[in-house]
């Protein structure tokens, strides 16, 4: 489903069986070295969900890409699991985009857990300018998900992500505000056994 031009709204993406290895596998990276924490942001308040980067971290304080979590404690970013690059291309592929991704990171909301409004352009300025997408992938409860224009006091148009659902962000839509208003606790899968949700963003830096 075409929410706007460049921007696709992708239901039932994964199978269950697909969501449940995922949320294994994103559950056993968050116990890594360098695995799941808490960002700060720049005054110094925390955000309501946790978060590990692979790939490269993103700090939350400098908004930059790095190597080492220098804003938390210092240790080296996980790689990127080739299984998790194949899952980004197909949805890429599925929106009849094309991604190469080396970074990506997973977001841990708790039932209270929110994303505010923003643009994803920390990337580099050449590959925003071709359009390459951000894409994602819900697990767990669903999401009241946001998406608007350019800046960000533009109409937002709201849709619910449900476990398994994939969002794919590009061409003329790259830059496009967006957020996570809210989760609906209660809704994951049944077979999840999970309090919650997952998301799992794709870029290309």
């Amino acid at each position: 489903m075409e929410i706007y031009p460049g921007a696709f709204h992708l239901p039932a993406f994964l199978t269950i069986e697909e969501q449940l290895a995922l949320m294994q596998r994103c559950i056993e990276i968050s116990k890594q070295p360098a695995g799941l924490y808490t960002p700060i942001v720049r005054g110094g308040a925390s955000m309501s969900i946790r978060m590990v980067c692979l790939g490269r971290h993103w700090n939350a304080k400098t908004y930059k890409y790095e190597a080492f979590r220098s804003d938390y404690d210092g240790l080296p970013v996980q790689e990127l699991p080739v299984s998790l690059k194949d899952l980004a291309r197909r949805v890429a592929i599925a929106s009849n985009m094309v991604i190469d991704p080396d970074i990506a990171i997973i977001n841990f909301y708790p039932p209270t857990g929110r994303l505010g409004l923003h643009q994803d352009k920390d990337e580099s300025r050449e590959n925003i300018e071709a359009g390459i997408p951000v894409v994602s992938v819900s697990l767990g409860d669903s999401a009241k998900f946001l998406i608007g224009g350019l800046r960000r006091k533009d109409p937002l148009k709201r849709l619910v992500l449900e476990s398994g659902d994939a969002i794919a962000m590009g061409g003329a839509s790259r830059l496009r505000y967006h957020g996570v208003s809210g989760i609906l606790e209660g809704t994951a899968p049944r077979e999840m056994h999970f309090i919650g949700r997952i998301n799992l963003t794709f870029r290309q830096y």
